[in-house]
């Protein structure tokens, strides 16, 4: 056996051999994300970290339910080198600026902090398109702000991924994005892919490019707008 067969041997039982944890398994894109991990062969643990239990069972599966605000507390004893993150709310779900910056900030840094305890190597994180933490709009200043505090941490490698409004189905929409949905749903057909991508994006998209980003991302810092995101699923 040559040495390039045993050195891709040796690769391929270290995939086989690796961990993930998830947080926001339960959203929409957590929930195609978590599906897609089940899956595949590439983890031979998944580990998710939830407020509630989930309705889904697997043998690879262990899930823990916590308190996110006491989490370095409450942190199970588990070493995922890649972190999942697909947390994320609005503020009709958080009632105030101040839970949506908990939710959607503080706890996707605190995760990583105490997953840079036990070995994380890749954090992966759903952000969203505009993304600044300049900006003036809350929502978007809140999403560049948390990834401006994962890429100070120095993790081996942080991929962002940018989706643009997320078509799939909610428990609830905000009116706009419920007339933004329908309007792409029957016109998406008329532009290009390209165009498409920056209208809107299926969750399972966004999931699917996590995964290979996981898999096949090499960089310190990698970033994913909708059209990369698309492209992916198209190979």
């Amino acid at each position: 056996m040559s040495f390039t067969m045993v050195k891709n041997k040796l690769e391929m039982i270290r995939l086989h051999d690796k961990k993930a944890l998830v947080i926001g398994a339960s959203g929409l894109v957590g929930t195609e994300l978590l599906d897609t991990l089940l899956q595949k062969d590439t983890y031979s643990e998944i580990f998710v970290l939830a407020r509630k239990p989930l309705q889904i069972t697997h043998n690879k599966l262990q899930v823990f339910i916590v308190n996110f605000d006491t989490l370095e507390e409450e942190y199970p004893t588990i070493d995922p080198e890649d972190v999942f993150c697909c947390l994320g709310t609005t503020i009709k779900q958080a009632k105030t600026k101040e839970n949506m910056y908990k939710i959607d900030v503080e706890y996707p840094f605190k995760v990583a902090i105490l997953a840079m305890k036990h070995g994380l190597n890749h954090f992966l994180l759903v952000s969203a398109v505009g993304a600044n933490s300049s900006s003036r709009i809350f929502y978007s200043r809140i999403k560049g702000e948390v990834e401006d505090k994962l890429l100070s941490l120095n993790i081996p490698k942080v991929s962002i991924f940018r989706p643009s409004l997320l078509v799939g189905n909610r428990e609830e929409f905000r009116l706009g994005e419920l007339f933004a949905i329908k309007i792409f749903q029957f016109t998406s057909w008329i532009f290009p892919v390209t165009i498409q991508a920056k209208m809107g994006i299926k969750p399972s998209v966004v999931a699917q490019a996590m995964y290979h980003s996981a898999v096949h991302d090499k960089k310190p810092i990698t970033m994913y707008d909708a059209v990369r995101m698309n492209e992916i699923m198209d190979k």
